[in-house]
């Protein structure tokens, strides 16, 4: 009766191996290796906290620029260039919009851009890496680090998911702190056209 059971199962696990196919390996950035422009079809989200579980504020940005190369014979040396625009930042009222935008915060009538020039590139998993850069917001350039993961690539375009912290106050605008966090999270999703 045992071995009856054992064949049983030996032949149930064989045919549930014969009918599933088999699982696609996830995309490495070795694989991926090439130089890439940022598409406008990227999404790029943040949001801060408010204390006591309120809404908080959240939005996106709609005008970004930039490209970047991924190595690979070491993705040690990639590199990353991003120009955000931040009079394009959209969200849910217009006068929280146009809060964003004056000078308690982006200032976007004298700062035009956000840029972040990457000075490290750390691999922490076949498709995984952390950036490190230079982000330069309202005349103030201070380093910040992005935990990147590969979702898809083909020939001609890419996909990643990008998550990152950081603090306001260093940049000048830490207006509404406690109430709001002094932490921006941004959640993104970067799409890449191949150059």
């Amino acid at each position: 009766m045992i071995g009856r059971r054992n064949l049983a199962l030996t032949a149930l696990s064989a045919l549930m191996t014969i009918a599933l196919p088999a699982r696609a390996q996830a995309p490495s950035l070795a694989d991926a290796a090439g130089s890439y422009s940022i598409s406008s079809s990227s999404r790029i989200h943040f949001t801060v906290g408010q204390t006591g579980g309120g809404g908080g504020i959240a939005g996106n940005f709609a005008k970004f620029s930039g490209k970047f190369r991924i190595d690979g014979g070491n993705v040690a040396h990639s590199s990353v260039e991003f120009t955000l625009f931040p009079d394009s930042v959209r969200a849910r009222e217009r006068r929280i919009e146009n809060f964003l935008r004056s000078s308690a915060v982006f200032d976007t009538a004298n700062f035009r851009t956000v840029t972040f020039r990457s000075t490290s590139v750390t691999q922490t998993g076949p498709d995984r890496a952390t950036v490190e850069g230079a982000m330069t917001a309202r005349g103030k350039t201070r380093k910040e680090r992005f935990a990147v993961t590969l979702t898809d690539w083909d020939r001609r375009s890419i996909s990643f998911t990008i998550r990152g912290s950081i603090r306001r106050a260093p940049y000048g605008m830490d207006v509404g702190t406690p109430i709001y966090s002094n932490v921006v999270e941004f959640d993104m999703d970067i799409k890449g056209l191949r150059r």
